[in-house]
């Protein structure tokens, strides 16, 4: 009759010390419940618990990685998109994230939701495309703010993708190569103006030096004449035809001849 009794308090002994003995985790944390109170944060390792009368939640302070869906949102300049977006948070006091929430996991990511549209519904098309950091940032602060009484706290948020509708898409192609036209031609034009400077200041100094446009035509025969080129060009110097032209009868100078005929009339 001993032995049945017996092996009923061994039983409840095994019960009570499994009730009683705890082992978290590195990276958990328990928050023990007496009697419906909170007496405080124990962990990680062996945690002794008064069965019956303590509770025990865990809690993980690893970071945690929450996808946020494609959402509609309208920007600031009318134009419908679907954004999704990552967001990372973690555990900083257990305590506040399983007394002061319900849940703090889907409070957060109901919460980046929101603020998501919010935030993205207050800024521009190209703003949300070129400025995606400075968003990123502005969410983070907003859900930082909201979620610290949690005792949450948001490390990062991503936008990832922005989807845009095809109408915007095409609009968009042909504006970027609109630019890059204009661009063209500006540097275009800058180059031409470049070159007339560099040529007006070329023909000052052979002005000022009649030599340099001998020197110059040298070279471009130099240019000209290359391996397999046959033909031979001599220069001749202006100022021996200047002479020859000089001593030419002035029946074949076209302005001597108007000049005696206006003497004839006279």
């Amino acid at each position: 009759m001993a032995t049945p009794a017996i092996s009923v308090v061994v039983l409840i002994l095994i019960f009570i010390l499994a009730s009683a003995i705890r082992i978290l985790r590195e990276y958990e944390r328990g928050v023990i419940f007496r009697l419906g109170r909170v007496v405080g944060v124990k962990g990680p390792g062996l945690v002794l618990l008064i069965p019956i009368v303590d509770r025990m939640v865990k809690v993980s302070l690893r970071v945690v990685t929450e996808d946020v869906p494609s959402q509609d949102v309208i920007t600031r300049d009318n134009v419908s998109v679907k954004v999704n977006a990552v967001i990372y948070f973690r555990v900083m006091d257990p305590q506040k994230a399983i007394v002061e929430v319900e849940n703090y996991l889907y409070a957060t990511f109901q919460l980046a939701q929101t603020t998501l549209r919010s935030v993205l519904g207050q800024v521009e098309l190209d703003d949300l495309l070129a400025s995606r950091d400075k968003i990123n940032q502005q969410i983070q602060q907003i859900l930082d703010v909201h979620t610290d009484p949690w005792g949450v706290k948001v490390t990062a948020v991503e936008i990832k993708h922005v989807d845009l509708p095809e109408e915007m898409r095409r609009a968009m192609a042909r504006q970027a190569e609109a630019e890059r036209e204009r661009r063209a031609k500006i540097i275009s034009a800058q180059g031409e103006f470049q070159a007339a400077q560099r040529l007006s200041d070329a023909a000052q100094i052979i002005s000022q030096y009649p030599a340099a446009l001998q020197l110059r035509f040298l070279q471009t025969l130099s240019e000209v004449a290359t391996e397999n080129n046959s033909t031979i060009v001599f220069p001749i110097p202006i100022d021996l035809v200047r002479a020859f032209v000089e001593r030419l009868p002035s029946i074949h100078r076209p302005d001597a001849s108007l000049r005696g005929e206006e003497d004839a009339e006279n």
